[in-house]
């Protein structure tokens, strides 16, 4: 295969597993990265296959069945939603030339940052503000639960100017640029969160990115995208707990029989299959929608809600099956139930996405209001 039509395997070189989750974030980003795992749904010119987001999620589920690596899930998605593909959509040309071919192989690490200290779902009260000078920006404030913090090369920070949300690119190496792994959240377990510091941080006007004020909207579609397809990875990890749990109850006996011809096991197993499948359903009716080109608000909003409450109650299930042996480290099950909490909270936590769904029903303004 030629170096200008490059090879696209399905699945990394080597397994994720055994020592690779004992590496760190960086060094399993940069694996997954060498598997071409980045480059899906996006375009040839800036190194990406040119195919569908149809693709793109069959990969990621089978990233998540392999590796079970929700870190891992989370900071890939954190750098294709929070920044690759708002460069993409609203970047100018330089932009795009200057960081999409990195950002697509992996050789830079990005993010976003749109959380405060005292700002999470009303992103209009954010304080991060950029001042206009002479030749660009100051920007100050600080960002918290940032994901891929503090090892991201590039983010995305949304602070105000003159008073309307702008999007602008920030390096970790910029003057001012402080970010600390303090705060981090005890969840997604090998991901990296942290806190962004901004101290009068001067960039040019080469790093707005869109037009002035539109951040409220570059910030929305990023997310919708994220909420659409942040779940890929999270699919193939449901799909591997929910085979250990009826291998499991195949070889555990209960009585004369195993332990899965017992029906209240065997009703979890059904609710759980059940849950898989209605997942992965709205995972393909987002990435039809993305590929035609539609709107992807509602359906967003509807499999990250679904999505996240139907990880949490896979697995607390998957533990009770088990039992105490479901408790065991080793068995990597309950690590997943702390791990689903989260899953309830990034992207907007499930209270959000239903004022979202409420909202696009003209049942209230709320979700509008505060976009």
């Amino acid at each position: 295969m030629s170096a200008e039509n490059p090879a696209k395997p399905d699945l990394p070189a080597a397994p994720f597993s055994g020592s690779y989750r004992e590496a760190d974030l960086l060094s399993r980003f940069h694996a997954a990265a060498s598997s071409g795992i980045l480059r899906h749904a996006l375009p040839e010119a800036y190194g990406g296959y040119g195919d569908g987001f149809g693709k793109l999620c069959e990969i990621h589920r089978q990233l998540g069945t392999a590796s079970r690596d929700t870190g891992l899930v989370l900071a890939i998605n954190a750098h294709l939603w929070g920044a690759v593909f708002p460069i993409l959509h609203h970047g100018n040309t330089a932009q795009r030339e200057r960081l999409l071919p990195q950002l697509i192989h992996g050789e830079l690490l990005a993010g976003h940052a749109i959380t405060e200290p005292d700002c999470g779902s009303d992103v209009q009260a954010m304080t991060c503000r950029a001042d206009p000078v002479a030749d660009g920006f100051l920007l100050s404030g600080s960002k918290s639960y940032i994901t891929n913090i503090p090892m991201a090369d590039w983010l995305v920070v949304y602070a105000k100017l003159n008073g309307q949300i702008t999007a602008f690119l920030v390096s970790s190496n910029d003057p001012g640029c402080r970010s600390s792994g303090v705060g981090a959240l005890q969840t997604c377990r090998g991901s990296s969160t942290g806190n962004l510091t901004l101290d009068a941080c001067p960039i040019g006007k080469d790093r707005l990115l869109g037009k002035p004020g539109s951040g409220a909207m570059i910030m929305q579609r990023a997310l919708e995208l994220e909420r659409a397809f942040v779940f890929a990875g999270i699919s193939g990890i449901m799909d591997w707990q929910l085979q250990q749990t009826v291998a499991y109850s195949r070889t555990r006996r209960s009585g004369d029989v195993h332990l899965g011809k017992h029906q209240a096991i065997a009703h979890r197993l059904a609710e759980m299959k059940l849950r898989l499948d209605t997942v992965d359903l709205w995972l393909r009716e987002c990435a039809r929608l993305c590929d035609a080109g539609q709107r992807l608000t509602l359906a967003a909003a509807q499999t990250k809600l679904y999505a996240a409450e139907a990880f949490l109650q896979s697995s607390l299930d998957a533990v009770q099956i088990m039992g105490a042996s479901g408790l065991i480290a080793e068995n990597g099950l309950a690590g997943l139930v702390q791990d689903a909490l989260g899953g309830r909270l990034f992207s907007g936590s499930s209270e959000i996405q239903k004022n979202i769904i409420a909202a696009l029903l003209g049942s209230g303004d709320g979700y509008r209001r505060k976009m």
